[in-house]
């Protein structure tokens, strides 16, 4: 039955390259022919298993791509909140050509190695926008760092007092909570009547709330997470992963 093999066979081709349903084609044949076409694609999969390979990596691309424009849309929905937010902490240059924004966890282990990764941008690229937004999802103790840490950005608006306590706290050994965070504040030249004043302020929970849903409407599931320029980065990925997110951002190509 070669014609009816051509048939089938262009079925399974049509509905493996172009994505059709699979119930609108079945219903293009009678029940003999769905049955003999299944035992066509069945005998084809098993002699071609690359195409199953094949198949997966197009569905990650399409997924991939979906997720871009998806992460973009949300960049652009809330461009105002991701970098230039009143409540965030902001370092480098103010009028950068690019802003790397930062989202972070004091308990997040990854998020420290990320640190490293951070200053060495902020020290080697004049042009760059440094935004850095607390994002406490480990536990009641990142929560209550992440308070201690908007308190210390409330009296410090250059963020250079913010910075070093940022380093103390992220950098130091065990976990991060309040009483860790009021030590490094201290040991950073914070002014501690003031912030035990400034901890009571509704900043405190505007500035984290801001954050949280900005990472949810973005789809950030995990620390340290970016965003660079219209890309949304989940995930740690190295000083070299995030020169070349940078390049993107700034000209478009992996390497300017």
């Amino acid at each position: 039955m070669p014609s009816f093999r051509l048939l089938a066979t262009a079925a399974v081709a049509l509905a493996l390259c172009c994505g059709l349903p699979a119930a609108s084609l079945a219903q293009s044949f009678s029940s003999t022919q769905r049955s003999d076409i299944e035992a066509i694609v069945k005998d084809y999969l098993i002699s071609h298993p690359e195409v199953i390979e094949e198949a997966m990596e197009a569905l990650s691309k399409r997924q991939t791509a979906a997720e871009e424009k998806q992460h973009e849309a949300a960049v652009a929905t809330n461009a105002q909140e991701i970098f230039n937010s009143t409540h965030s902490v902001t370092l480098g240059n103010p009028n950068g050509d690019v802003t790397f924004v930062e989202f972070f966890d004091y308990n997040c282990p990854y998020c420290k190695h990320a640190m490293s990764d951070m200053l060495t941008l902020l020290k080697t690229d004049p042009k760059l926008k440094v935004v850095l937004k607390e994002f406490p999802v480990l536990g009641p103790g990142s929560v209550e760092a992440a308070q201690v840490a908007v308190a210390v950005h409330m009296q410090d608006p250059t963020g250079q007092k913010y910075l070093k306590f940022h380093q103390l706290l992220l950098g130091g050994r065990g976990p991060a909570d309040d009483a860790r965070a009021l030590a490094d504040a201290k040991a950073a030249g914070v002014d501690m009547t003031r912030l035990a004043k400034d901890l009571k302020s509704p900043e405190i929970n505007t500035t984290i709330d801001e954050n949280l849903k900005l990472a949810e409407a973005m789809g950030m599931n995990g620390t340290p997470s970016y965003v660079i320029g219209k890309q949304v980065v989940v995930g740690a990925i190295g000083l070299a992963g995030l020169r070349q997110k940078i390049d993107l951002a700034r000209c478009g190509k992996a390497t300017c």
